[in-house]
């Protein structure tokens, strides 16, 4: 018994961006169903004109909520999930035909192929950046959280985290769109931990963006990115300072007296945490001991 296909694009003022990845899964999608969110500019028209089932859902400030929603409208027996600003290769085409007609799981994590900036980033937390995005009917769903995990049910597997079998992600390609979604995602992201309780602290001003670029850049091994990855990385630095000053923006500003020597060990805490990286990721890179013997003995 054969099984069909839906695609799935969920869009709001896309209208430059949904061409390419319609045109990537034409000849691998049953039925292609685009959900728009009220967008300003010609995405309907578009979506309309290149086969598109379209259908409107009120606009967010991001998509989970309307996936489900999109999923709906589907009539397939399997569903893939893009983004307006992905494309399929054919090589990913093929495996995924391949799949459909002899599955061994209800649900697929797909890595993605991140272009950032003109550059394929292959470190700094950016690969191989898996998703589920391809799954039978009825398997998935997602929640309101904001890059929340889909819940599923069944059986999951996952595609080699090869080139060939990831969806190309077409990322940010300028600074001016990156700061766009910093702004958008960081005002979701602050609405959630207030309402999970969080508080205020001045620490985190300082502890969460260094950690953040530790993270990225020397456990992540952004420094193999040149000049993408520290770029990158200290950009995800500014998003999580961002983050915290909103929720402080929040409380209204609160007035808080900060003692310069609370202030100073905060700082020599997080040096501390920035010389075991440094002295990590110098070992990784050389293979030479003495930089752990340095940072052993602290010089």
């Amino acid at each position: 018994m054969s099984s069909s296909l839906s695609v799935v694009i969920n869009t709001l003022n896309e209208g430059k961006e949904l061409p390419r990845v319609i045109k990537s899964v034409k000849n691998l999608a049953d039925e292609i169903v685009v959900v728009d969110m009220e967008s300003d500019d010609n995405t309907h028209d578009v979506a309309k004109k290149l086969g598109a089932k379209v259908f409107t859902h009120k606009r967010l400030s991001y998509v989970e909520p309307a996936r489900n929603f999109a999923v709906g409208k589907t009539t397939g027996d399997w569903i893939l999930i893009l983004d307006p600003d992905e494309e399929v290769p054919n090589s990913l085409a093929k495996k995924i035909k391949e799949i459909i007609k002899n599955s061994e799981a209800d649900y697929y994590r797909i890595a993605r192929k991140n272009i950032i900036f003109g550059k394929w980033i292959v470190h700094s937390r950016w690969w191989p950046d898996y998703n589920i995005r391809l799954f039978k009917k009825g398997t998935i769903s997602w929640n309101e959280i904001i890059h929340g995990v889909p819940m599923t049910q069944g059986k999951g597997g996952e595609l080699p985290a090869e080139e060939d079998f990831a969806i190309i992600h077409h990322h940010y390609d300028s600074i001016e769109r990156y700061l766009g979604h910093l702004n958008r995602y960081t005002s979701v992201q602050k609405d959630l931990k207030i309402k999970e309780g969080y508080k205020f602290s001045w620490n985190d001003l300082i502890g969460r963006p260094i950690d953040e670029f530790l993270s990225r850049y020397f456990s992540g091994e952004g420094y193999k990115d040149g000049v993408h990855g520290l770029s990158l990385c200290l950009l995800q630095s500014f998003s999580e300072l961002i983050l915290y000053l909103k929720i402080w923006q929040e409380e209204k500003f609160k007035e808080e007296e900060i003692p310069l020597s609370d202030v100073i060990s905060k700082m020599r805490e997080k040096e501390s945490e920035l010389h075991f990286w440094q002295s990590e990721a110098l070992f990784k890179a050389t293979g030479n001991f003495m930089y752990k013997i340095k940072r052993r003995l602290k010089i």
